[in-house]
């Protein structure tokens, strides 16, 4: 089978209704590359994704929660480097939702050791 390669030199500029349908093409394979690490690893995390990544753990204890979703964010950023993407570190938010009334404190996700920022639990959604 013979192959053509041709120079593609047209834009999709954002909030293009074609954006969103070419975004789930190109990152439907990362998405399924990084759901089968999780589920090799035993990593519960749900991801939704749309125009920005969404990650979401259960967890009774605090440190597994925040040891998921560092191993989480861990994944995603060096799958994501290998497909020449990155991630907007200032765009990095993280809630955390208790059943503990005013007692809940939790500390901060600490991602400098991959290079991202230490993350602040936001308390306004």
């Amino acid at each position: 089978m013979k192959q053509f390669f041709f120079n593609v030199d047209v834009s999709v500029k954002q909030g293009s209704t074609l954006l969103p349908v070419l975004f789930a093409l190109y990152l439907s394979s990362i998405l399924y590359i990084f759901e089968k690490i999780l589920k090799n690893l035993k990593i519960p995390i749900s991801i939704i994704f749309v125009d920005d990544g969404l990650f979401v753990s259960q967890e009774k204890s605090l440190n597994v929660l925040n040891f998921n979703l560092f191993c989480s964010y861990h994944i995603m950023f060096f799958l994501l480097g290998y497909f020449e993407l990155v991630i907007e570190q200032r765009k990095i938010e993280v809630f955390y939702f208790s059943k503990m009334y005013k007692i809940f404190n939790p500390s901060p996700l600490d991602l400098t050791t991959l290079g991202g920022p230490v993350v602040s639990p936001k308390e306004i959604w």
